[in-house]
């Protein structure tokens, strides 16, 4: 018979026994490895038989056809019953009492492991590689698929076997062997921040918003005369872009104002925005109080060239 190319040496041992956890006798140490307790029939059998040391075992649940390896610790159990860790059992699916077929094997040594932890915790610790490197000295073999139990200052810590090389069944035993870490099962990759930085500039085939830079508009001052007669329109103001093809309207002109305010309305009933309306009406505040400005002209003395007197040099 063959495992994974090795094959068994000699007369191979076989047997069916009844599987309890090791809470069933004062043995809580092996809790802590793969090795299980066996019957002192088991080690007569086995003393016979030329087979290699270190004793490796093949455990094989029937029912679910579920396989793991171990060593062996004792022998000391009674007879027709093994004491195993109970992680071993859940990995095989076994209950108290069930029957597990054990089976001596040869196994390689193993130079490649791949173990992923179930939680992040393990991370945590503060040399998680010397505390895994310690309790791996109880285990005598690794089985791809399996989930050995590291405990810890009062914790445990539940880790898979992804991969084993160069077979999917290693032994450990006085070998040097690389370990590699996969990411932990409850692992989730951070989530990127989000930047609060401005909006980038639009792309291709998009125009900025008008708001966002100002534009330059030439000629947008106020005008004086040198005579120092006030003008008799105002000047167009910088802010309103839209007025710049626009006449100024007569302050006298009301017919004008009147169709243009009609304008202004049958645009914006037309649901279109017209910048500039406001301002047209602005302008005729203004315009309508001429009787203002009248009096003031005539305050102002007017400069009237050549007034002077007239002499003669004849005397």
């Amino acid at each position: 018979m063959f495992f994974d190319g090795y094959g068994y040496h000699g007369t191979s041992f076989e047997q069916t026994y009844r599987c309890y956890p090791a809470s069933f006798i004062d043995k809580p140490q092996i809790e802590n490895g793969d090795k299980i307790i066996m019957p002192p029939s088991a080690l007569d059998r086995l003393a016979s038989l030329h087979i290699d040391y270190p004793m490796l075992f093949e455990l094989r649940n029937a029912a679910t056809e579920r396989v793991s390896h171990c060593g062996v610790l004792e022998f000391i159990a009674e007879e027709g019953m093994i004491y195993m860790p109970y992680w071993m059992m859940e990995n095989l699916l076994l209950q108290e009492g069930d029957f597990i077929r054990v089976k001596n094997v040869a196994l390689p040594k193993g130079t490649y492991v791949k173990l992923q932890p179930h939680t992040k915790d393990f991370l945590d610790i503060s040399n998680p590689k010397a505390i895994l490197e310690t309790t791996l000295r109880n285990f005598s073999c690794l089985t791809t698929g399996d989930s050995i139990m590291v405990a810890y200052n009062n914790k445990k810590y539940y880790i898979d076997i992804i991969e084993t090389k160069p077979s999917n069944a290693i032994t450990i035993i006085e070998t040097d062997c690389e370990v590699d870490f996969a990411p932990p099962l409850d692992y989730k990759e951070p989530e990127k921040p989000v930047s609060n930085l401005p909006s980038k500039a639009p792309f291709e085939g998009q125009e900025a918003p008008d708001e966002a830079v100002p534009k330059f508009n030439p000629f947008t001052g106020s005008g004086r005369r040198l005579d120092g007669k006030p003008l008799k329109y105002d000047p167009p103001p910088a802010s309103s872009s839209g007025l710049k093809d626009k006449k100024p309207e007569v302050s006298n002109s009301h017919g004008q104002s009147s169709t243009s305010s009609t304008q202004n309305a049958s645009r914006q009933s037309q649901g279109k925005l017209v910048f500039g309306s406001n301002t047209n009406r602005n302008r005729e505040t203004p315009k309508q109080e001429p009787a203002k400005e009248e009096p003031q002209k005539n305050e102002e003395p007017k400069f009237q060239p050549f007034t002077g007197k007239k002499y003669s040099l004849r005397g």
